[in-house]
């Protein structure tokens, strides 16, 4: 049944605007570092357990962080704590540029992941200027600039190392952009929630821990599980991308980029508009069902396209270039990942075809789904209470993607490129049955505007 609402509350742009740029901003510097940091683990000669540290310093750090931030965001405005996770990333990349040591490394990124709560504090500002009428769509606008850092990041980091081979260059590059969101937040950010809506009457203690004491509310709980295992089955899909590309269809490089551009402009697409439509007229529970059903049918397509590399593919030139590429996040965790390059005899456009419509609804789903679990999960609990929630969704994301790179890379070390998505498609599918009742159970709580 659709959902019959009034017609929605316009957002505040002018409001809205310097949270949107200065989220764009920080994940343009956390995307610059990403693609290469696996490379500050190969400069120090590290073991596979270290790099596998390095990897999972930052989001392990920020389970217990983020949370903590969002909570402190409830007490002292959104500003104050915003700016403390910025000037905490603008350090950590200060001393990843300056690093001479793998434990500098390491405690560069946990510095970030502690106090980084950027993303999710900004959310939280968001949440405060819009109602139920139109926040979907509010946090659908942050995901489409987060989306957008993430398109644009990796590109940088390539052009900064090709100016200077070297690797602080990036981290420096990094330390720019979050200098300037700084500055953004210093000049352009007006404090979203007024004095009058925070968090009253609670000890230190209180507000530090009421972050991780909704975990245990029933009407969160299972929104919680529904967002940690949808984010480590996509977050898989997204670092094991390359490598299926790679043995499915022979494409390295400037192809590979162009598939992640494809993939990220339907990203935009949908969090930056259908999640606002779709919200308003299905309303977020049925979004996220219907989100969960799409990323069940669009990994199952993926991991049936058939084996048809591109009409330019040469085995031997592809051979070549393996060579001097370093390896991937995904197998700097698990160690090397035996790839089966295809044969030159099924050259064609139909795997790439096929490929482009399957990536289509998989997308798709991908976008809708966060906003949506995140404006339910806003709904579920009172009003001083949104930034303590947002964090800890985020700190589910950040265990997901923990463990996905390690998941889905045993999958596809032991039973082939297609298993980690197969797999992934059966549990979206029985995620999907179980959001019918998962959700439908809980009621909603009744909240004014912002």
């Amino acid at each position: 049944m659709a959902m019959t609402t009034s017609d929605p509350k316009p957002l505040p742009f002018d409001r809205m605007l310097p949270i949107l740029v200065l989220t764009f901003v920080d994940v343009l510097g956390l995307t610059v570092i990403i693609p290469i940091l696996h490379l500050y683990a190969a400069a120090y000669n590290a073991t596979p357990l270290q790099i596998g540290l390095v990897a999972a310093a930052f989001p392990l750090s920020q389970l217990i962080g983020v949370p903590l931030m969002g909570a402190l965001s409830d007490r002292f405005g959104r500003k104050p704590l915003l700016l403390i996770s910025q000037i905490s990333t603008l350090i950590g990349f200060l001393m990843l540029a300056a690093a001479t040591s793998l434990e500098m490394v390491i405690l560069s990124r946990v510095i970030d992941g502690v106090f980084g709560a950027n993303y999710a504090t900004a959310q939280a500002a968001i949440t405060d200027l819009t109602d139920d009428s139109n926040r979907a769509r509010g946090l659908g606008l942050a995901g489409a600039a987060f989306g957008i850092g993430f398109l644009f990041g990796p590109a940088i980091a390539l052009f900064a190392l090709e100016i200077n081979n070297s690797l602080s260059m990036p981290a420096l590059v990094a330390a720019a952009y979050s200098a300037f969101s700084i500055g953004l937040t210093v000049f352009s950010f007006r404090e979203t929630l007024s004095r009058d809506r925070r968090k009253q009457g609670k000890s230190g203690r209180g507000v530090l821990f009421s972050g991780f004491s909704i975990i245990r509310r029933p009407a969160v709980k299972p929104l919680l599980v529904l967002m940690f295992f949808q984010q480590i089955i996509f977050f898989a899909f997204e670092t094991l991308l390359g490598l299926f590309l790679l043995s499915r269809f022979g494409i390295l490089g400037q192809g590979s980029a162009l598939i992640f551009l494809y993939v990220g402009v339907i990203l935009v697409m949908a969090q930056g508009r259908l999640i606002g439509q779709w919200s308003r007229r299905y309303g977020e529970r049925r979004v996220v069902q219907i989100a969960l059903a799409l990323l069940a049918v669009g990994l199952v397509l993926v991991a049936a396209s058939p084996d048809a590399p591109h009409p330019f593919y040469v085995e031997r030139i592809v051979r070549n270039e393996l060579r001097d590429l370093a390896p991937t996040a995904t197998e700097t965790v698990i160690g090397d990942i035996a790839i089966t390059l295809p044969s030159e005899s099924g050259r064609g456009f139909g795997g790439l075809l096929w490929l482009a419509a399957a990536l289509v609804p998989l997308t798709l789903g991908a976008g809708l789904i966060r906003p949506a679990l995140n404006s339910l999960m806003i709904r579920r609990v009172q009003s001083d209470e949104r930034g303590a929630v947002l964090g800890v969704s985020a700190s589910f994301v950040s265990a997901a993607d923990s463990a996905a790179p390690l998941l889905g890379g045993l999958l596809f070390q032991s039973y082939g490129a297609s298993a980690p998505f197969f797999v992934g498609g059966g549990i979206m599918a029985v995620l999907w049955l179980l959001s019918f009742w998962l959700i439908r159970r809980e009621p909603l709580l009744e909240q004014g505007e912002g």
